[in-house]
């Protein structure tokens, strides 16, 4: 028989041992739905946004509950439609978002899209070019495709490394597609190409690399990422919480190069003989602020910024807001 100054003890023992389950039902509440499940996203450089357009195509994002409707920028300004509102999240140069950021505009960082490797930017000549080693011209007449961009800021610490003054370097913005037009011209002396354009000159025109544009301070440098508004990733942390997911593992699958030389042709003017010739990068699976901040204080090193620009203010918070 059990006493009556037994019962309150055992109840308790009894409750310890069965947990929560006998007030609750014993399932999981769901987690918070995503705010929205269509995300637009501005795409450029082919290269630089493989990973994402592969994934797309697989249907990788719709697994995670995202319809990614993918929008070709081509000439046209990623941060301008972000800003209008055409766009959820935009592929831009870090040179370009960091620029962007530190004149005012609110921008929260997404995910990394490229990093240079060997000779994936390089000083090009033709055949026949007097200018044969970096030092040989003492005021080289450079072409790059913007005079703000990665392509000036790489020739000037390639050149500068080399003992080059970069004062007296004279940048001439040529699209890329026009400079072998530029070079045989005589028009420059050398130009900063990016793949394919470096392959595509080797191949039809004999051309050869200068100087490796990715070494250096620009060695294993951050080229390109994907940003939002910040106003809209407050909005909508869950949503970009799970595209950031879904960017990584596509990222992580572009660590087997074929992976990404296979797709080219597919969704480029990048013909299969040449994806398979050309230099490759790296694609990041994850943001670093520290690999990121290299990019923002060689900009103000290099005066393209007043001031230095502290990039983990853009980095998502660890709540994922």
């Amino acid at each position: 028989m059990i006493r009556r100054g037994m019962l309150i003890p055992l109840v308790a023992a009894f409750l310890a041992t069965a947990g929560c389950g006998v007030f609750e039902s014993g399932s999981a509440a769901p987690p918070p739905p995503l705010e929205r499940t269509t995300l637009r996203v501005g795409v450029g450089n082919a290269i630089d946004t493989a990973p994402l357009r592969i994934a797309v195509a697989a249907g990788k994002f719709g697994a995670a509950g995202l319809n990614v409707q993918l929008v070709e920028l081509g000439g046209e300004d990623g941060l301008a439609k972000l800003t209008a509102g055409d766009l959820d999240v935009t592929f831009g140069s870090d040179i370009a978002l960091f620029r962007a950021a530190a004149g005012g505009t609110a921008l929260q960082l997404q995910g990394e899209a490229y990093t240079s490797g060997p000779n994936t930017m390089a000083l090009v000549t033709l055949p026949g070019s007097d200018y044969t080693v970096p030092t040989s011209k003492k005021s080289p007449r450079i072409a790059v495709n913007m005079l703000d961009d990665v392509g000036a800021l790489a020739a000037r610490s390639v050149l500068g490394t080399a003992g080059v003054d970069v004062t007296k370097i004279k940048f001439r913005q040529v699209a890329f597609d026009q400079m072998p037009q530029s070079l045989q011209a005589g028009d420059v002396d050398a130009a900063l190409m990016i793949e394919p354009y470096i392959t595509r000159a080797e191949k039809d025109l004999g051309a050869h690399i200068l100087a490796d544009g990715a070494r250096g301070a620009t060695l294993d440098f951050p080229l390109s990422a994907y940003a939002s508004a910040k106003p809209f990733a407050q909005a909508n942390p869950r949503t970009l919480a799970a595209f950031r997911t879904a960017l990584g593992a596509a990222q992580q699958t572009a660590t087997d190069p074929a992976t990404v030389r296979d797709a080219l042709p597919k969704f480029s003017d990048i013909d299969t003989t040449t994806a398979a010739l050309i230099s490759l990068g790296s694609y990041p699976a994850s943001l670093n602020g520290i690999r990121l901040q290299r990019v923002a204080d060689l900009m103000h090193n290099s005066g393209l910024l007043a001031n230095r620009l502290d990039v983990q203010s853009l980095l998502p918070g660890q709540s994922g807001i």
